[in-house]
C-alpha cells in the first residue's frame, strides 16, 4: 500500500469527465453486479484444504477487481471535488438516511472493523455446532488468532488517523468564525456589498475542506485495503458481500424513504 495522501488510489480515469452524481449512478451498477459475482463465488463452499486452495487461488483476482472499482470510486470522488469540493459535503445523489451517517465527506473507515465483527458473529452463530466439532467453515467464522492481532493492530491505527482528521476538520470549520470573516460581515452588514471579499475568503476554508476529504478519503480506501490484505480470498469474499449489502440495501432504504416523503415515482433499478 504505497498511496499517499496526494494521490490515494491508482485507478483510471474514465469517468472523470462526467458529472459525479451520474458516475455514482454507474458505480452502483457495477456494485450491484459485483455482489452478485460475490455471491456466486461464495457457493458452494470448499470441503478439503486442498479444495479451499484452489478456491482462494480462484478468487483473488475477483477480490482485486472489486477493490480496484472501490479505488475507482475515490479517484473519480477527488477529481471531481479538485473541481467543486461543496457537493462532497452535501451530495445529491445520496440519501438524507446516508447523508444522516456522513463522516468527513464519507462513512467512517472505523466502520468496516464493526461490519467485520458483525458479520463474523453471525457467521459463527450460524456454525456454532460445526466449530465446536473442530470443522472449518471457510468464511468469516474461521478468523484466527494471528489474524485478529493484525486486525487490532489496523483498527487502532485508523481510530487514530481518524481523531486526527476530525480534528483537521474541525480547525478548518471553525476558521468560519476567524477576525478576518468577523470583519469582513460587519462591513458588509454596515456598507452592503462585499461578495467577491466574501469569495475569496471562502476559497481558502474551500480548499482547507478539500485537503480534510481527500485524507479522509485516503483513510478510507486504506483501511479497506489493509483489512480484506489480512483476510484470505475466502473470507475477504464475504466481508467485501457485507460491505455492498449494507451500503446497497442502506442506499435503496434512504433513496425510497426520500421518494415517499416527495411522493416521486420510483426509479428504474439500477441493475438495468
Amino acid at each position: 500500500m504505497s498511496s499517499s495522501p496526494s494521490s490515494p488510489v491508482n485507478g483510471d480515469h474514465r469517468h472523470h469527465s462526467g458529472d459525479f452524481a451520474s458516475f455514482f449512478e454507474t458505480w452502483l451498477s457495477e456494485q450491484n453486479r459485483d455482489l452478485n459475482s460475490l455471491l456466486t463465488a461464495s457457493t458452494p463452499p470448499p470441503h478439503t484444504p486442498d479444495e479451499a486452495a484452489a478456491q482462494n487461488h480462484h478468487l483473488r483476482p475477483l477480490v482485486s477487481a472489486v477493490l480496484r472499482r472501490y479505488e475507482d470510486y475515490y479517484q473519480a470522488k477527488q477529481a471531481s471535488a479538485r473541481r467543486n469540493v461543496l457537493p462532497m459535503f452535501t451530495p445529491s445523489w445520496t440519501s438524507s438516511t446516508e447523508n444522516l451517517l456522513l463522516w468527513c465527506g464519507g462513512w467512517r473507515p472505523s466502520m468496516v472493523f464493526h461490519l467485520l465483527y458483525s458479520k463474523c458473529g453471525i457467521q459463527v452463530e450460524s456454525h456454532l455446532e460445526d466449530l465446536i466439532g473442530g470443522a472449518i467453515t471457510w468464511n468469516l467464522a474461521d478468523v484466527d488468532a494471528e489474524q485478529l492481532h493484525r486486525i487490532d493492530k489496523l483498527h487502532q491505527g485508523t481510530l487514530k488517523r481518524e481523531k486526527e482528521i476530525t480534528e483537521e476538520e474541525a480547525s478548518a470549520q471553525e476558521k468560519a468564525a476567524d477576525e478576518e470573516m468577523v470583519e469582513l460581515c460587519h462591513v458588509m452588514t454596515v456598507m452592503g456589498g462585499g461578495v467577491e471579499q466574501m469569495e475569496e475568503e471562502m476559497e481558502g476554508k474551500k480548499e482547507a475542506m478539500e485537503e480534510v476529504l481527500k485524507k479522509a478519503d485516503f483513510l478510507r480506501i486504506e483501511t479497506l485495503k489493509g483489512l480484506v490484505e489480512i483476510l484470505r480470498p475466502i473470507q475477504a469474499v464475504h466481508f467485501l458481500i457485507a460491505a455492498a449489502e449494507l451500503h446497497l440495501r442502506v442506499h435503496e432504504f434512504g433513496r425510497k424513504k426520500d421518494r415517499d416523503k416527495r411522493g416521486d415515482a420510483p426509479p428504474a433499478s439500477a441493475d438495468a
